[in-house]
């Protein structure tokens, strides 16, 4: 059975410790993990005691990953997920460090879909804003419930502002009333509203201009 010979801090980073075995390096793993496994040079140490080390640093490591991909900025449970195994961690580590960031709330998707579709309205229609949350894997259940809430109201006022610009833009370069109409039906539909919404806007739009 291999022996602790030495304990070493490593001078870059404080925070982590090189092991070696039998006077060879072995493995670094974080300093924490020192005290928690009561790990003291001459102790004895079998391989299903190191591989059930090197898990438990794998795993500080993907949860300390997760943490600094938050921090960034608010992400989905997906998107958490697609960026930790880019980095390499396996499926385990993964799916504790997702459990270890619910656990204190610092994914919900739940509440990541409100604050998304708040944002989103003020430029984008409410069929957008669900293939963007669905791309972000936010569950389909979640979306509906949440984009159920929209006032309609309100959104057809908002793609009216949209359209208006967009219309404004278009009448620079395009003087015929009907390819202009096509061009800002395409555009809105395109920003993600739904085809009534579009209809009434465009309607309303070309009305407004033959009265100025």
């Amino acid at each position: 059975m291999p022996k602790i010979t030495k304990i070493e801090i490593q001078k870059n980073n404080k925070d982590r410790v090189n092991i070696y075995l039998d006077g060879e390096y072995a493995l670094a793993i974080n300093a924490e993990l020192v005290y928690k496994e009561n790990l003291k040079v001459k102790d004895d140490v079998d391989i299903s005691k190191l591989q059930e080390i090197a898990e438990k640093e794998s795993y500080i490591r993907c949860k300390e990953s997760a943490i600094k991909i938050i921090e960034r900025s608010y992400k989905t449970e997906k998107e958490i997920r697609d960026k930790l195994k880019q980095k390499g961690y396996e499926e385990k580590q993964i799916n504790n460090s997702i459990d270890f960031l619910k656990e204190y709330n610092f994914i919900n998707d739940n509440t990541y879909a409100k604050a998304f579709i708040k944002d989103k309205l003020s430029s984008k229609g409410s069929q957008k804003i669900k293939y963007d949350l669905m791309k972000k894997g936010i569950a389909k259940d979640i979306i509906e419930e949440n984009l159920i809430k929209v006032d309609k109201n309100e959104e057809k006022e908002v793609a009216l502002n949209v359209g208006r610009k967009k219309y404004e833009s278009i009448r620079r370069k395009e003087s015929d009333n009907y390819k202009l109409s096509g061009k800002l039906y395409r555009f809105l539909i395109s920003r993600g509203y739904a085809y009534d919404i579009v209809k009434d806007v465009v309607k309303e739009i070309m009305s407004l201009d033959e009265f100025e």
